[in-house]
């Protein structure tokens, strides 16, 4: 059974098992993370402009980029507890720019954390059929 969790057979070292219940380590961190800062800047009416957005924002949305991109070429790198911080610090960025989208839909920031996964996912596809072998 599979909840939270996106990954095939081969990859089932990438999630914890929970009562026979599978949840994706990445996502285990990136969710619970997100919604709750999402719901702690609207119980704080925190501003919708902070001096460091762009570093914040960026900065910690970058390890788990990396961490999946590295992921993709060698399977057996890392831990369940690092794609979970790595997803626990990704959930604070999204956090932080969904919280803002929410209010002025499409901010800088979030264009550019879906302009990161875009381009990380591309280079990953290129690199993978490049080394497919010829048939």
């Amino acid at each position: 059974m599979f909840w939270l969790s996106h990954h095939r057979g081969d990859e089932l070292h990438r999630t914890y098992d929970l009562g026979g219940v599978r949840l994706c380590a990445r996502c285990l961190g990136v969710y619970p993370v997100m919604f709750a800062a999402i719901a702690a800047q609207i119980a704080a009416r925190a501003p919708l402009a902070w001096r460091w957005d762009a570093a914040w924002t960026l900065a910690l949305f970058a390890p788990a980029v990396a961490d999946w991109v590295v992921g993709r070429f060698a399977p057996a790198f890392g831990s369940n507890p690092w794609r979970t911080l790595t997803g626990a610090l990704a959930g604070l960025a999204l956090g932080r720019s969904l919280y803002i989208h929410l209010q002025r839909p499409f901010p800088i920031w979030l264009l550019a954390q879906g302009a990161a996964v875009t381009v990380a996912a591309l280079a990953v596809i290129l690199v993978a059929y490049a080394r497919r072998p010829a048939r």
